[in-house]
């Protein structure tokens, strides 16, 4: 199981405004965590071998949701979107998969990881299928200059993906030299640091003074939100992807009056585990570099207090 940046907001109680109501903490506790995981099948229920295409020793993953298929969005086939909103490690109906076992509902959403996948990168199926939606979203042309804000592990997985959309010039940013030349390595034609450069003015001169067209923010810091506005082009496309640490203020008229700007928010992983695998089975990543951490479940705190100090560490996981 890998710890996500989630789960350490799990971990620190902290309060989540999701949709339209607020929760007062950020996951339902008491609660297994472990919400990105790759296990090994050893047993399953009647029809499950049918219903997932799976058996008893193959490698498998399971989307971090599971879906009613009863409320409105999961008839529409937006299951993402789900109204119950289960997902492992966060709500007491799916416990997640920090421990020895876990149990995959019936409703779940579960794939088969061929054996050419090290464990401890199909680990990573879940974040980089985040990163293809996330990436799916901004709708990235073969003339566009495509910027991602955040290097770590979920923005590592955009750069991959967007790579493969053929961009004309792809951007990453981080505060983290280290990081960036893992990006550069995922695919990214440049990286800047925004703490040794005025990113907003870089971009503005690679691109004629015009800026970006497509800008994916997924740092978790309220500054990059900022920075995405004056970066980006009139009629660019401006992705949100992270969970804010708090609330974000801005002037709204750059995004209506100013700039015309499409806004498209992107959760979970819709329709993207299978094209995630596939990249990782492709060796796609450099996954040698982006699994920094590996603990037995024992020293699970050591994880997540490296994951909490963020200059050490990409990927830090856990093994039972």
């Amino acid at each position: 199981a890998g710890i996500c940046a989630s789960d350490l907001k799990c971990y620190l109680g902290a309060q989540v405004f999701w949709g339209d109501e607020t929760r007062e903490g950020y996951c339902e506790a008491p609660i297994i965590p472990g919400h990105e995981f790759v296990a090994e099948v050893v047993a399953l229920g009647p029809g499950a071998e049918d219903r997932h295409g799976l058996k008893i020793g193959d490698m498998a993953v399971s989307e971090q949701i599971v879906p009613c298929g009863e409320c409105r969005y999961c008839r529409r086939g937006q299951y993402w979107m789900c109204m119950v909103h289960d997902i492992y490690g966060f709500r007491k109906a799916t416990p997640g998969a920090m421990a020895e076992y876990v149990k995959l509902p019936a409703k779940s959403l579960n794939y088969h990881v061929p054996d050419s996948v090290p464990v401890h990168e199909a680990v990573f199926v879940e974040p980089l299928a985040c990163a293809i939606h996330a990436v799916q979203r901004g709708e990235i042309e073969l003339d566009h200059t495509v910027v991602i804000a955040g290097a770590g592990p979920l923005g590592l997985g955009m750069v991959a993906a967007a790579r493969l959309k053929g961009p004309k010039l792809l951007i990453a940013l981080d505060l983290n030299d280290e990081r960036l030349d893992v990006a550069r390595a995922c695919g990214a034609d440049i990286g800047l640091n925004p703490s040794k450069t005025d990113v907003v003015e870089e971009v503005r001169g690679l691109t004629d003074g015009y800026g970006c067209d497509v800008y994916i923010e997924v740092t978790g810091h309220p500054a990059a939100v900022e920075q995405g506005l004056q970066m980006i082009c009139k009629l660019g496309t401006f992705v949100e992807f992270s969970v804010m640490r708090e609330p974000v203020t801005t002037d709204w008229t750059v995004i209506g009056d100013g700039k015309g700007l499409n806004i498209h928010g992107a959760h979970l992983s819709p329709n993207s585990y299978p094209i995630a695998i596939d990249m990782l089975a492709k060796g796609l990543l450099p996954m040698e570099r982006i699994v920094t951490h590996k603990f037995p479940l024992s020293e699970f705190q050591k994880g997540i207090d490296l994951v909490a100090a963020g200059d050490r560490s990409i990927k830090v996981t856990l093994e039972p």
